[in-house]
């Protein structure tokens, strides 16, 4: 009797392990699966399982950047004249105002240079050249002598600028050398001149160049008077590909670029960047002319990335492998 409940418990036994053996295989055998289908650690590798990455990109090509600097200026007529007068005396009488046309040989004012006790007649004073009033006259009833200005006069059919370049950048400028002239009553409009005069000193007082500028045509709205912000260009950056500041990234002082592969992978690039202009960056080594950046979307990516490009740059890489010539397409050849 007892050696038949042994036998029966070993039997039961058996089975329990035979089944448990059975339960484990089929449990190991689901799990590969879904690691083989999914990409798992068996052949796919990160590669397989990463995510496509949204970016935006850029075209590097080769090209000239131009750097410059701002200053200030005055629009100036490029001839003028100050007007004394011929005698002292009192004014008692202006005959033209700021802005007023004058002929040479016209009167435009009276001094009278009598004295109390004695008596003199009026005194003219005329223009000496053709012109337009370019600074207020003196006002009537003002007493004045021979070296007093009554007003100037100028042709303001033809402006100029006068600015001053600060010490630093004397050796950078040149005459011939093209500048972008804003005025605040025109807000972004800008208005072109070259530089025609340097002058051969450097002011002690304020560390600077003067510097004269001639406008390349004549500009209706430019009046004599006007405050000018100058950007003038002055020396050019050649043989280089181009790329914002913005795409690169920065480890442990080096340079690095993300380049999109033909098969829109990307390969972090270290780089050697050269001059910086206004945020343009020259690369200097390790980017070639056409090859296309990564210029947002940078800090999800790493070496081998995939990447969807949504600035239009690169035509997106295909899902699905090309058929072999042996496994045509669904439908046949075309």
């Amino acid at each position: 009797m007892d050696k038949k409940k042994v036998a029966r418990t070993v039997i039961a036994l058996a089975v329990i392990l035979a089944l448990t053996l059975v339960a484990l295989a089929v449990i190991k055998g689901s799990e590969k699966k879904k690691k083989s289908s999914a990409g798992g650690f068996s052949g796919g590798g990160r590669a397989a399982m990463q995510s496509v990455t949204a970016v935006r990109t850029v075209v590097a090509h080769v090209q000239t950047v131009t750097d410059f600097v701002y200053t200030n200026g005055e629009i100036e007529t490029q001839k003028s004249i100050e007007v004394f007068p011929a005698m002292g005396g009192t004014v008692v009488e202006m005959r033209v105002s700021l802005g007023s046309q004058v002929r040479q040989g016209d009167v435009i004012a009276y001094i009278d240079p009598s004295e109390p006790g004695s008596y003199y007649a009026k005194s003219p004073v005329t223009a000496p050249i053709a012109g337009s009033i370019i600074t207020s006259p003196v006002k009537t009833g003002q007493k004045v002598n021979i070296s007093s200005v009554i007003t100037k006069i100028g042709d303001i059919s033809n402006l100029q600028i006068t600015a001053k370049v600060p010490e630093r950048y004397v050796a950078d400028i040149a005459v011939g050398q093209k500048a972008e002239i804003t005025l605040q009553a025109y807000g972004d409009e800008k208005f072109i001149a070259s530089v025609v005069r340097i002058s051969p000193v450097v002011d002690p007082a304020t560390r600077t160049k003067e510097i004269i500028l001639n406008f390349d045509r004549n500009y209706q709205k430019v009046n004599a008077g006007m405050f000018a912000r100058v950007k003038l260009f002055t020396i050019d950056y050649a043989g280089y590909p181009v790329v914002q500041q913005d795409a690169f990234v920065e480890n442990s002082d080096e340079y690095y670029l993300y380049i999109v592969n033909d098969d829109s992978t990307v390969t972090k690039r270290k780089v050697v960047r050269g001059k910086n202009i206004d945020g343009q960056y020259q690369v200097v080594e390790g980017l070639a002319d056409g090859e296309v950046v990564v210029l947002e979307g940078m800090l999800s990516l790493f070496d081998g990335a995939k990447v969807r490009d949504i600035s239009g740059n690169i035509a997106p890489a295909s899902d699905n492998p090309a058929p072999s010539a042996g496994n045509p397409p669904e439908g046949g050849r075309r």
